[in-house]
């Protein structure tokens, strides 16, 4: 089985990315390669981040590899939480804490439309490129459904009446912005040989 390198110490985002991939990919996390640091997401878009992240494994680790950068982009707030989904509520990365403070920030509010994006950057041998996975949906009023991570809880897809921690793992893995991106990813590395 071929192995791929995701650069992330997420296990929550490799175990879906696995997923997605169907078995035809071992996915490797940056703790199996040995690359025990955090590698800062320093950039204002997640275009930026994605390559940071590629580019660092590349050039320290020498593995082709791939990473990403999500943000949920919430339009009555103009695109927040956008690059700082995972920190919006602190350095942290509490997703209950993420959670309360979006449901804070959208009270009043009656436009709730928002959209996942993922933004994928594989680097293969000397050549870079950037994938993009778009889920567009609506920020639900309270959390429900136990399943999934992060805003998991309060995001409902387009054209679904639950959120990703209700509709179940299968369900998000065909229809999220991380499927929709992984899956044009595995195209490309189809391509590519």
């Amino acid at each position: 089985m071929q192995i791929l390198v995701f650069a992330t110490n997420n296990p929550n985002k490799a175990r879906e990315v696995e997923h997605i991939l169907g078995g035809k990919y071992q996915v490797k996390t940056l703790k199996d390669i040995g690359c025990h640091e955090e590698i800062e997401e320093t950039a204002d878009t997640l275009e930026g981040n994605a390559q940071l992240k590629a580019r660092y494994v590349k050039e320290k680790y020498g593995f082709d590899c791939f990473s990403e950068d999500t943000g949920l982009e919430v339009t009555a707030l103009n695109g927040a939480p956008g690059v700082h989904t995972a920190r919006y509520a602190g350095e942290s990365r509490d997703p209950g804490a993420n959670i309360a403070m979006l449901l804070k920030n959208l009270e009043g509010h009656d436009d709730r439309s928002a959209r996942f994006r993922t933004i994928i950057t594989l680097i293969s041998g000397d050549q870079e490129y950037n994938i993009e996975g778009i889920c567009p949906g609506r920020i639900a009023t309270q959390p429900t459904g136990v399943g999934g991570f992060g805003y998991d809880p309060v995001f409902i897809p387009e054209g679904y009446d639950q959120t990703f921690a209700e509709l179940g793992d299968d369900v998000k893995n065909r229809v999220s912005h991380r499927a929709l991106a992984t899956n044009q990813l595995v195209e490309l590395l189809g391509k590519l040989g």
